[in-house]
């Protein structure tokens, strides 16, 4: 049974027992990420989340790793354009422990000055990583373009220079205005006693500032721009990924976007994998995927060829678009991709972890938990009319965008164009 609470200053904090398991995943959600950000400010949101790693005032830096260690536990967090998250799984037992590293991390870090110059380095040389990834490159190449006047375009790791010059003081600023209670969210699954877990948060928890004292700015809706950008870069493939405007996480429409996502390009029976991968045999790496946002979002299609097959995959991606919008799915598509999503939702709900990420997410987003079985339902409810009529509306060839990582003195871009815009 899942139970939503809150702590005396208005922490939501959501409690999902598992009696049928010997483990249990605690989770802390903070609804801020490099969507909130500046110019100026850019990776600071990612910063503080390495930064509460590195020491508190009862904690060095190894002592949080070694006291997870000892409990056989493991401990994570991840920043994303809206949120950032710190999470922990264990056994059962040691819940209370994991619960009392994470919590001494977010109240009472050090912060400390050369802790966050060493930190820098690490930082950047991740900043380098993914610019050595044409894929993630290619995607946040596209990401920046597409949303440039709106900071949801801003990288989640920053740049170099800004992340050079952010100071002890930014942070402890940045964390004064998001890290207080009516942004923060905690998710507990798995078997626990859920009456003695939730003093025990109140007490780590509770103490926290209930609202930030500063006026934090409100964010504009962003605005999708087609576009077409590309970056040189000596390697032997050409990363491609085309962008479609798409939905937010929150539409009614997300059941729709999920079933013809995996239709297109989502798995291995997928169109896009069989026609262009399979049966043509053009390219190595080929699917579509979503990245949906509070108000926003895109459907992309990637693919990494030889660049000499750029205009005919980018031609036969468009061909299978218009088929789509044109003729739709088939019911054996369709019924057959239903029951793939519905066990993939199933066998992915059957751990500690999973429940508490799903509750977590859903707590945040939406302010109450999706049940499993209401997602179900939403998948069965999507038509062959709906996907058709979707595909017609969200996939415009000639309102796409797309970006390109390689050797591009190997393609025609003029061909490139007249294909996206005919």
């Amino acid at each position: 049974m899942t139970n939503i609470k809150t702590l005396s200053n208005g922490i939501k904090v959501v409690m999902e027992v598992l009696p049928y398991l010997r483990s249990a995943s605690f989770g802390v959600w903070v609804k801020v990420g490099s969507a909130n950000e500046n110019e100026q400010n850019n990776g600071i949101a990612h910063m503080i989340e390495h930064m509460l790693f590195k020491g508190t005032k009862a904690r060095s830096a190894k002592q949080i790793a070694d006291e997870m260690a000892k409990i056989g536990g493991n401990i994570n967090a991840y920043t994303s354009k809206e949120c950032t998250s710190y999470y922990a799984t264990t056994l059962s037992e040691h819940l209370p422990d994991a619960i009392d590293i994470l919590s001494d991390m977010l109240n009472y870090s050090l912060l400390d000055e050369k802790a966050l110059k060493k930190e820098k380095g690490v930082i950047i040389e991740e900043i380098d990583m993914y610019d050595d990834s044409p894929e993630d490159l290619c995607h946040e190449m596209l990401q920046q373009q597409i949303w440039k006047d709106h900071p949801l375009g801003f990288i989640i790791s920053g740049t170099k220079k800004v992340v050079k010059n952010v100071t002890r003081d930014d942070i402890l600023e940045f964390m004064a205005n998001y890290y207080t209670a009516e942004n923060i969210f905690i998710s507990v699954a798995g078997y626990f006693d859920e009456e003695k877990i939730f003093d025990m948060l109140e007490e780590k928890f509770g103490s926290l500032p209930s609202k930030s004292k500063n006026e934090i700015p409100l964010l504009g809706k962003p605005t999708y721009q087609p576009i077409i950008c590309k970056r040189e870069k000596d390697i032997e493939q050409m990363h491609c990924n085309i962008a479609f405007e798409g939905i937010s996480y929150l539409s009614e429409e997300r059941f729709i976007l999920s079933v013809l996502n995996s239709i297109l390009g989502g798995s291995i029976n997928s169109r896009l994998f069989q026609k262009i991968r399979e049966n043509s045999g053009l390219t190595y790496s080929i699917y579509s995927y979503g990245s949906s946002y509070r108000d926003t979002g895109l459907i992309h299609i990637y693919a990494a060829m030889n660049p000499s097959q750029t205009t005919t995959v980018i031609r036969k991606i468009n061909q299978i678009i218009k088929e789509v919008r044109k003729n739709g799915v088939t019911l054996e598509e369709l019924q057959m991709t239903k029951e793939q999503i519905k066990t993939e939702l199933i066998l992915g709900n059957e751990s500690a972890k999973s429940r508490m990420n799903a509750n977590g997410k859903s707590l945040m987003n939406r302010g109450r938990i999706t049940p499993i079985e209401e997602l179900i339902e939403g998948l069965e409810r999507v038509s062959l009319e709906e996907i058709k009529e979707f595909a017609n509306c969200h996939f415009d060839i000639t309102k796409s965008s797309l970006s390109l990582v390689g050797n591009l003195e190997e393609i025609n871009m003029r061909e490139i164009e007249r294909v996206l815009r005919s």
